[in-house]
């Protein structure tokens, strides 16, 4: 599996392949309106000047996963990280976050999840992040995870 940094010109695939991986989420959850599917393509432009952007392709050149992330004060933080649905459980979404790591070199590390996908809580924990901050809200909550080199 070959992972690649995105360029400008792949954000519309991404934010399309964004929304397909978090549509189950926000069907499940009956909420249309969480950050991943309402993310504007000129917000994801500007993010892509902070950011570094990781891709994964399929053997025809598709974007199939897509993670992203920037060094802010000695802390690395990963931004989404996603997979299209049908290639969940590959060990692609573990690729990824690896790679960011390894490509945003920093003293410590932060992810975090909705309270609600305790799948992805696991993964991270798997990881070897360590729980550190909830914070909840109305309808929902986000567990906050760091690591240390």
């Amino acid at each position: 599996m070959d992972i690649l940094p995105a360029d400008e010109k792949d954000l519309q695939e991404i934010l399309a392949l964004q929304r397909l991986a978090f549509a189950q989420e926000a069907e499940e959850f009956n909420n249309y309106g969480i950050d991943p599917m309402v993310q504007t393509l000129a917000e994801l432009e500007a993010q892509f000047q902070t950011d570094l952007f990781l891709k994964v392709l399929d053997s025809d050149g598709a974007i199939i996963a897509s993670t992203r992330g920037h060094i802010e004060n000695g802390t690395s933080y990963i931004g989404r990280t996603f997979v299209r649905p049908d290639y969940q459980g590959m060990g692609i979404g573990t690729a990824l976050i690896r790679e960011l790591e390894n490509r945003n070199c920093a003293d410590r590390y932060e992810i975090n999840s909705s309270i609600q996908c305790p799948q992805n809580i696991r993964l991270y924990e798997h990881l070897g992040y360590m729980r550190f901050k909830v914070i909840m809200e109305e309808n929902n909550g986000f567990v906050y995870l760091q690591k240390y080199k």
